[in-house]
């Protein structure tokens, strides 16, 4: 049995459901430009609406810090989002107070309704129990949806949930089943891979990974980092230099905790970084001082291709090398491919997330292939880092 109730232990029927998701999208001109995250709640509001559940839909958007920002309004959401769910949807533009009351009360079975920007008011981000109690007036019950807005405590992640029946949606639900399956209770041998451009803004993931994976794959430039801090030479790469023992201790901890460290064998280097620049393969010890480390080379890809074949589960938070920029994308290609192809073969099961690494992962076509592909950012990270999140704890029985 699951820590918290999920869909499956709800009867809707004539129910006031607060839903809270995430519908902060991309936007330009006023006009949505990705769907991703409407997509991923809708199967959500319109199971609730199918069973005759009066959905009032929560959501911040962008960062108007308490205040009322017109062009931070979810009023053009609307309409994208009743394309997606195939119904109606109404607009409130509060999401407390008079306007938000009359609204809700209006409603009718099935009916969905989209209340304003959570943000618009400071109790949202504060956290405040009045803020959290205006909402929860509002609604019988409350479904979370928003895993990635799961590790904030606001008034509409955390604070309503302890107000309300509370329950995980199906994108929350899903979310966090694949999570359990990839590092929770996980198929052994556990891969990571932990690339990007900074160690400092990862240690915690590292110091959490190195404990509970049987290999760790470092790439990107906060691999140059651990190359500067094993004495190789990396030329004008990219690298924290203030952090080479931090790089230091990590690998000592993994050391200690038993854990394989892949670092790249080779390396693709350039002169200057820009699409298509000059460049060549070299040994990771063999950079020149006027170079710059780009990406990983044939010989790393062939050793990380190697080591999958072991692998039983795979995490993936980083991409390899520069991927937006050819032909320094050719090392996250070919391990996103090898990924792919063994999760396919049904002998691995695969989760990847944040921003980088699901835009690399599409980048080589293959982001419908793994098991799993977050859309969460920060809350996907702070889970990999082995913190509590706020709006996951609030949905525990």
């Amino acid at each position: 049995m699951p820590k918290y109730k999920t869909l499956d232990d709800l009867d809707v029927k004539s129910k006031r459901v607060l839903l809270r998701a995430d519908l902060n999208v991309p936007m330009k001109d006023g006009r949505v430009t990705d769907t991703t995250r409407i997509d991923r709640q809708a199967p959500t509001i319109r199971e609730l609406a199918d069973k005759g559940a009066r959905v009032i839909v929560l959501s911040h958007f962008d960062r108007p810090k308490g205040r009322i920002v017109p062009a931070m309004s979810l009023a053009p959401i609307a309409e994208p989002l009743a394309k997606t769910i195939g119904r109606a949807v109404g607009f409130a533009n509060d999401c407390v107070g008079d306007i938000a009351a009359r609204a809700t009360a209006e409603l009718t079975d099935g009916q969905v309704l989209l209340l304003e920007n959570t943000r618009f008011h400071a109790g949202e981000e504060k956290n405040d129990p009045e803020m959290a109690k205006a909402l929860a007036a509002l609604g019988d019950l409350y479904v979370n949806d928003a895993f990635s807005a799961a590790h904030r405590a606001h008034a509409s992640t955390e604070g309503v949930a302890h107000l309300l029946p509370a329950y995980a949606g199906r994108a929350m639900q899903a979310e966090l089943e694949h999570l359990e399956k990839a590092l929770g209770k996980p198929a052994r041998p556990v891969m990571a891979v932990v690339g990007g451009a900074k160690v400092s803004t990862k240690i915690a993931l590292l110091e959490n990974l190195v404990t509970r994976v049987d290999m760790l794959v470092i790439g990107g430039a906060m691999a140059n980092t651990f190359l500067a801090a094993q004495g190789f030479e990396i030329g004008k790469s990219l690298c924290e230099r203030d952090h080479l023992e931090t790089a230091r201790r990590i690998l000592a901890a993994a050391k200690a905790a038993g854990a394989a460290i892949l670092l790249p064998i080779d390396v693709v280097a350039a002169l200057e970084f820009k699409a298509n620049a000059a460049h060549r393969t070299v040994a990771a010890n063999g950079v020149a001082p006027d170079e710059m480390i780009l990406d990983v080379g044939p010989a790393t890809i062939e050793a990380f291709v190697a080591a999958l074949q072991n692998a039983r589960t795979l995490v993936w938070n980083g991409p390899f090398g520069a991927f937006e920029t050819p032909p320094f994308d050719a090392g996250t290609i070919a391990a996103a491919k090898a990924v792919a192809e063994r999760t396919k073969s049904g002998a691995l099961v695969s989760v990847a997330g944040g921003g980088d690494t699901v835009a690399a992962l599409a980048h080589a076509g293959v982001a419908d292939d793994l098991t799993y592909v977050s859309a969460a950012g920060g809350a996907f990270l702070e889970w990999l880092e082995g913190r509590a999140l706020p709006g996951v704890v609030a949905l525990e029985r």
